[in-house]
C-alpha cells in the first residue's frame, strides 16, 4: 500500500485547542505561544511530566499543581488495563477518577504494546499481544486506543501509530511504519467521538530517513488535526540525527499549531529542541533521576546519595523558587542537600521531594526560554544556559554546536 499525500474528502475536523503565537525568535526558529485547551491555557513551549497511572510517581496532585504543572500524561495503555474502561466510563474520565482539574495528554498505547510486551506483533488490523495479566491474546486496533481515550477524556489525545526503533536497520520496514501510520490516522480520525473537546495529535513517523519524514509531513498535514508529534525518536539514535530529523519537521509543519516532539526529557535536548522550533515534550527522566538520588541543577544534576553532601547544608538549588528550595520564612520547606542525603538512604520521602523539585525546575526552565523569545533574547539565554551547564566550551558536545550554528547561533564565539 502507498501513502496518499492528500487527505482523503472528509468534514474539517472540529478542535478543542485555540493555538496564539505570540513571538518567534529572530534568530532561531524558537516560539512562544499559548495553548487553549478545554481545562486552562497552557504556555508554550512547555515540559509535560508524565503520571503514567494516573499519578506522578510520589506526588499528590496538590503537589504538582505547586509545581505550576498545567498539562501532564497518562498512559493509555495502563488506564485501559487499570482501572479499566468500564470504571472510566462510570467514573467519568481520568480527571474525576485522579482528582485532576488541569489538562491531560494520552498517549495511543501503541509504544507500550511494543516496548514492554513480550511477542508483540504488529498488523494493518492493530497490535497483537498476550494479556500481562493472564495471557489472553489481545488486539488494540487504533479504533479501540481512541475509543479508550474517549473515555478517559484527556484535552489532547495521540493517535495510533506504527512504532519501530530509530535505530533499526531495517529501513523497508521503517518505511512500511510510516505509510501504515497515515492510514492509522484515518482510522482513528474516523474513530474519534468528541473531536470537539478532545484535541487529536498526529504522529510523524518515517525513522533517521529524511526523505520519509518529509513524506510523512505532508501526508499528516493533510489531515489537519489540531496538533502534531513527531515520533519515532529518544530511541537510542545519535543526537545528530535527532536534530536533523526535529529540524526537518518542523520546517515543514504549519505554523500556527502546536508541535510535540514525544519523549524528550533532558535540559540540553529541550533548549535544543525549543531552538529547532519545537513546542512541546514529555519525558519520564526527571522523576526516575530522582528516585535515584539526582537533583537537576543548572550546571547538571546533583546525586545528593554522594557523601559529599552529608554536611552541605545549602538548599538543592540556590535560588531556586520550588516549595522544597525555598526558605520557610519564604513559605517553603527549607529543604537542604544534606537532609535529602540522610533520607535518600533508607527512606522514600526523599525521592519525592527530588521530584518536586525536578518537575519545577524543568518548567521554570521552559518558561524562562519562553520569557527569552518574547523578549527576543533568546540566543543570549542560550549562551547563558549552556555556560552554567557545561562551563568551559570545550566541554560543549559537537552535537549541540552544530545544531545551534544551523538555526544561527555559534556558541564557539566570543
Amino acid at each position: 500500500m502507498s501513502t496518499s499525500t492528500s487527505a482523503p474528502p472528509r468534514k474539517p475536523m472540529p478542535s478543542a485547542l485555540t493555538f496564539d503565537l505570540h513571538a518567534k525568535c529572530s534568530t532561531t526558529k524558537a516560539r512562544a505561544s499559548t495553548l487553549h485547551l478545554p481545562h486552562g491555557d497552557v504556555p508554550l513551549p512547555i515540559f509535560m511530566p508524565v503520571a503514567t497511572q494516573a499519578s506522578l510517581k510520589g506526588l499528590t496532585y496538590d503537589q504538582l499543581r505547586q509545581t505550576g504543572c498545567q498539562l501532564c500524561l497518562n498512559n493509555t495503555y495502563h488506564l485501559g488495563l487499570k482501572p479499566g474502561q468500564a470504571v472510566l466510563d462510570a467514573i467519568g474520565g481520568a480527571h474525576k477518577l485522579q482528582g485532576w482539574d488541569r489538562n491531560i495528554l494520552t498517549d495511543s498505547g501503541g509504544f507500550q504494546m511494543v516496548s514492554l510486551l513480550k511477542l508483540a506483533q504488529v498488523t494493518e488490523e492493530g497490535v497483537r499481544f498476550l494479556s500481562p495479566h493472564d495471557g489472553t491474546p489481545m488486539l488494540l486496533t487504533p479504533e479501540h486506543s481512541i475509543s479508550l481515550q474517549n473515555s478517559i477524556g484527556s484535552d489532547i489525545i495521540m493517535q495510533l501509530d506504527d512504532v519501530i526503533a530509530t535505530t533499526s536497520p531495517d529501513h523497508a520496514r521503517i518505511h512500511e511504519a510510516m505509510e501504515r501510520s497515515v492510514r492509522w490516522l484515518d482510522r482513528c480520525i474516523d474513530a474519534h467521538k468528541y473531536p470537539e473537546r478532545q484535541n487529536l495529535f498526529c504522529i510523524i513517523q518515517g525513522g533517521l530517513d529524511l526523505e520519509l519524514r518529509k513524506q510523512c509531513c505532508e501526508a499528516m498535514v493533510a489531515r489537519d488535526t489540531p496538533g502534531i508529534a513527531i515520533g519515532g525518536l529518544s530511541g537510542g539514535e545519535a543526537k545528530e540525527d535527532f536534530c536533523k530529523v526535529v529540524d526537518t519537521c518542523t520546517g515543514l509543519l504549519p505554523e500556527k499549531k502546536p508541535r510535540y516532539v514525544m519523549g524528550v526529557g533532558y535540559p540540553e535536548d529541550l533548549i535544543v529542541g525549543v531552538a529547532l522550533g519545537a513546542d512541546m515534550f514529555d519525558c519520564v527522566w526527571p522523576t526516575r533521576t530522582a528516585r535515584f538520588g539526582n537533583a537537576v541543577v543548572p550546571s547538571g544534576t546533583l546525586n545528593l546519595r554522594h557523601r559529599s553532601y552529608a554536611e552541605d547544608f545549602r538548599p538543592v538549588q540556590e535560588g531556586c523558587t520550588c516549595s522544597i528550595c525555598r526558605p520557610r520564612d519564604q513559605g517553603g520547606l527549607g529543604i537542604t542537600r544534606a537532609y535529602i542525603h540522610h533520607l535518600t538512604a533508607k527512606e522514600t520521602v526523599g525521592a519525592h521531594l527530588l521530584t518536586m523539585h525536578n518537575v519545577h525546575y524543568l518548567l521554570s526552565l521552559m518558561g524562562s526560554a519562553r520569557q527569552a523569545i518574547l523578549e527576543d533574547r533568546f540566543p543570549a539565554f542560550l549562551r547563558e544556559f549552556f555556560a552554567n551547564l557545561y562551563g568551559e566550551k570545550s566541554n560543549y558536545p559537537s552535537w549541540v554546536v552544530d545544531a545551534l550554528r544551523g538555526v544561527g547561533v555559534d556558541l564557539m564565539d566570543d
